[in-house]
């Protein structure tokens, strides 16, 4: 029995003893909670006795308890009345998904920005606070590193706090292999150790770290498909580190301060309040991982160059060139064995393939000496290209895939991305997403422009296995935005201004020019003559290389310097002096571009405002006088001036000495509005970063900018005035593979010209269902992309509806999408309709009724279809300009049994005779055809 000690205290009047085995659970009951140390049997400890003093409140007068555990008598009582349909809370997963899938880093300054929220469950969030000066969590990050780090650290997973300082936890792969562990204190001081193991390269490796409290653990497991390695490392730290992940953000691979691996970044966790769930026996590599297959990719490809330039090494004798003139005609006429005798004694591998790119190797090697893997890989480019242009029909593409992925796999960036163009579109190959995602990966991570363009899409969009990351996206665009302000600043041969040219608008095709062309004869000798216009556009046309003119830089300095000097035009004195600013295509002459400047000023010319501003910036460090001309500049509405206003309030530069980054922020947004590029790279930036306490993150706005300047990269505009060059010259296949490349990486225009040249040359694409898949993928795309034409979206459902593989005949989905688009002006909408009717299906009349198309207009709409397309071609809308009304009768007319059913089913025509109508139709038909 409990005893209990005498009280003497004034106004006792309750007590009680409780008994409870675990001393930190608390007690189910209303009355008192109390903790008694010792056994749980009474009988052991005999002597201890616990009295408790409980003033009792009248029972209005008692605060209402918070049931954190037990549910209120009515809400048990609905739940078992209701049972399952009561609702729920939504679960809250305490592990964040930093990166569920596959990112290929180009060991630069970007990566992977992600940031968290509290939680919203009551329980995760407290736990969450109570850890912050005592962590316990962990992390867990899949790597393959396929070159050394090249600095003194590269970003493999760190943490950036609102201040912009580094903070817990920062991993960084040292230039001698090993890991860099770095946690922050809560007073700001770093503390770190360094791993004794190393990466290894050419592996996947998972690299776990586990804090817990004053310990951390740190450890790699790596495979190659057939070992493993797993090292691991603790180090305890004198003092607890501090850890708010909703504090600033994480960074996957390079940032701000740091650059990334070069390699690939794999399935990344964060599990916030617990540490590492059990590890199995054996390695196991993520699906994701595992279906891409990387590793294996380099380890066939390196094999395949060591026997290459071995046997090409090997070999001593000398060679004619007819040998090489053979080869390339082998080459271009697979299936035909050399038949000269000189060229017969090189030993061959068992593949057929491989056989004749050996040859070529030890060809070259013979002719020039030693020969790079990949000069190697742009010779066999070009002659994969060279006969696919002068292929008949798409049997071609299969039998030269093998000689373009040798190309990729030998150095040649245009053959990686081709081969995954052609893997994804199916176009005359075999579909193999995976594959395709494969090569992207590959020309990403070596830096080609238009496979990080084509990843940026992919992410931003959703694909296969992977659900649309805004901030996966973003890290692609932002490489190739930045990268395309350099390639601005250093324009070469290789480069084309980006246009966006549909290839069904006759006006802006007739624009088109070239140097032999009559058009730029007769500009030029227009700018002879003295018109300004004319000078100014041969040397737009010049300098970047527009509407079909290969870039001349120093004859289009020439133009600008005439139309200054001679014509005193504004415009050719302001490009005239930026040229001589920047000494491109001339010898920099400061002083003679100050001159020209103020004489474009003079003459109200804008832009030389903002120009005469970067000279007192840039040449005479007068950031007040620049701020003055800038702030001039940007109320009369010139966007470059609004985005050098930004970098000074964001660098407190010449204005009032302070960092105000919202002022900043302000700026940007005007400069990007107004059409700048920087501008809208430097917004793109903001947003996806925000500032803390003024400008909240919006990634999905962050890629939208992001995207937009990156489509304005030289190497995307060279592709698509390749694909336009050839749609002139009548070649279309060659037209549709240059449209394909600009296309798979999500840009609209080189989309909708996909599907116009499919629907041009429909007869020429067999199967019939490549036609099919054509269609409906590009005008899904195009429909997805951020301002697609209003016809787009409409002619998509309808081709969507018309190549469904069910072909269930469900017209009320399809009513709303005609009508909608017949109300906003498309009458090619109805003549659309037509696509949807096959041999043997029947219409409701329900369908006519709807669409205002039944009576006596029938006839004239289906039987009478020239008025029709005349409308379809001649639409004075903006959206209707770029309408591929190429509707060829093999897919749009109707049978006569297919109109005699039409005609029948409709409550309309009934009293029609079936001879007359079909008569009518015939002598129609003849009369089209």
């Amino acid at each position: 029995m409990v005893k209990t000690t005498k009280a003497s205290l004034a106004g006792l009047k309750y007590f009680a003893v409780l008994w409870h085995p675990n001393i930190n659970q608390p007690v189910l009951t209303g009355i008192n909670r109390a903790d008694v140390f010792g056994s749980y049997e009474p009988d052991r400890f005999s002597q201890a006795s616990v009295a408790v003093h409980l003033d009792v409140q009248p029972p209005l007068s008692r605060p209402v308890k918070n049931h954190l555990i037990c549910a209120s008598w009515g809400a048990a009582l609905l739940r078992r009345v209701r049972g399952d349909d009561a609702p729920q809370c939504a679960k809250e997963n305490e592990m964040a998904t930093f990166l569920s899938t596959l990112y290929a880093s180009t060991g630069e300054n970007y990566g992977i920005i992600k940031a968290l929220k509290p939680f919203k469950n009551k329980l995760l969030e407290g736990l969450r606070i109570k850890s912050i000066y005592s962590p316990w969590c962990a992390f867990s990050l899949w790597v393959l590193l396929v070159k050394p780090c090249s600095n003194h650290l590269c970003g493999l997973l760190h943490h950036i706090d609102a201040e912009n300082d580094y903070a817990t936890p920062a991993m960084f792969l040292t230039n001698t292999g090993q890991i860099h562990v770095q946690l922050v204190r809560d007073s700001g001081q770093p503390s770190a150790f360094l791993s004794p193991f190393k990466v290894p390269l050419g592996q996947w490796c998972r690299i776990s770290m586990e804090i817990l409290g004053r310990l951390t653990q740190l450890s790699i497991a790596c495979t190659d498909g057939q070992q493993q390695f797993i090292k691991t490392a603790e180090h305890v730290f004198d003092i607890n580190p501090m850890l708010d992940d909703t504090h600033g953000y994480f960074v996957i691979g390079g940032g701000k301060f740091t650059k990334g691996i070069e390699g690939y970044y794999g399935p990344t966790k964060f599990f916030r309040t617990k540490g590492l769930p059990a590890d199995p026996a054996e390695i196991q590599l993520p699906d994701i991982i595992a279906k891409v297959n990387i590793t294996g990719w380099l380890q066939s490809c390196q094999k395949f160059k060591s026997d290459l330039f071995f046997n090409a090494q090997s070999t001593v004798k000398t060679l004619s060139d007819r040998c090489l003139d053979v080869y390339t005609d082998l080459v271009l006429n697979h299936g035909t064995e050399i038949t000269t005798e000189r060229c017969t004694f090189f030993e061959s591998p068992t593949n057929r393939y491989r056989r004749q790119v050996a040859r070529l190797a030890k060809i070259l090697t013979q002719k020039h000496g030693n020969v790079l893997s990949p000069t190697l890989g742009r010779v066999l480019y070009s002659l994969v290209l060279r006969k696919l242009k002068s292929a008949d029909g798409l049997e071609v593409i299969n039998r030269l895939m093998p000689f373009l992925l040798q190309s990729g796999c030998l150095g040649d960036n245009r053959a990686l991305h081709l081969s995954s163009v052609l893997y994804s579109s199916g176009f005359g190959v075999k579909k193999q997403p995976y594959k395709a995602w494969l090569l992207s990966l590959l020309a990403a991570q070596d830096d080609w422009r238009l496979a990080l363009l084509r990843l940026g899409h992919m992410h931003h969009v959703g694909d296969l296995d992977v659900t649309p990351d805004h901030e996966l996206s973003y890290a692609y665009y932002i490489n190739i935005a930045r990268q395309t302000t350099k390639d601005h600043k250093k324009p070469t041969q290789e480069q084309t201004f980006v246009e966006l040219i549909r290839l069904n608008d006759e006006e802006t095709l007739k624009a088109q020019t070239s140097e032999n062309d009559d058009l730029f004869h007769w500009l030029k000798l227009q700018a002879r003559s003295g018109v300004a216009e004319a000078e100014q556009a041969m040397g737009r046309m010049l300098f970047w290389g527009q509407q079909g003119v290969s870039p001349d830089i120093q004859t289009a300095v020439k133009h600008y310097e005439r139309g200054a000097t001679r014509l005193h035009d504004p415009v050719s004195a302001y490009d005239y002096a930026i040229v001589l600013l920047t000494g491109q295509g001339v010898q920099q002459n400061v002083q003679k571009a100050v001159t020209f400047l103020n004489k474009a000023v003079e003459q109200g010319f804008v832009p030389a405002i903002t120009a005469l501003g970067w000279y007192y910036e840039q040449f005479e460090r007068d950031y007040e006088k620049a701020a003055l001309l800038w702030k001039e500049a940007d109320a009369k509405g010139h966007p470059d001036a609004a985005m050098n206003l930004g970098v000074l309030y964001s660098q407190a530069l010449g204005l009032d000495g302070a960092i105000i980054q919202f002022k900043a922020f302000q700026c940007y947004l005007r400069s990007a509005q107004r059409g700048h590029m920087n501008g809208g790279i430097a917004l793109a930036d903001v947003w996806i970063h925000g500032i803390p306490g003024q400008v909240a993150r919006r990634p999905e706005d962050a890629v939208l900018w992001a995207k937009w300047a990156s489509e304005q990269n030289g190497y995307l505009g060279t592709v698509l005035r390749k694909g336009l060059n050839a749609h002139l010259k009548g070649d279309w296949m060659m037209s549709l593979i240059y449209y394909l490349n600009a296309a798979e990486s999500g840009f609209e225009g080189a989309q909708f010209n996909v599907a116009y040249l499919c629907e041009l040359n429909s007869v020429s694409l067999t199967p019939h269902p490549l036609k099919h898949q054509c269609l409906i993928t590009r005008f899904t795309h195009t429909s997805r992309s951020s301002s697609p034409t209003s016809f787009t979206a409409h002619r998509h459902k309808l081709l969507l509806y018309h190549f469904s593989v069910s072909r269930q005949m469900n017209f009320f989905p399809l009513l709303e999408v005609c009508k909608q688009g017949m109300l906003q002006g498309h009458m090619c909408i109805k003549h659309s309709l037509g696509e949807i009717h096959e041999p043997g299906e029947s219409v409701p009349s329900l369908l006519y009724i709807y669409l205002s198309i039944v009576g006596h207009h029938l006839l004239d709409v289906y039987i009478r279809s020239r008025p029709i397309r005349q409308q379809c071609g001649g639409q004075a809308t903006a959206d209707d300009v770029h309408v591929p009304c190429t509707l060829n009768s093999s897919s749009s007319s109707l049978s006569s049994s297919a109109l005699l059913r039409m005609v029948e089913t409709s409550l309309w025509f009934r009293h029609i005779p079936r001879s007359s109508t079909a008569n009518s139709w015939h002598s129609c038909s003849k009369a089209r055809y």
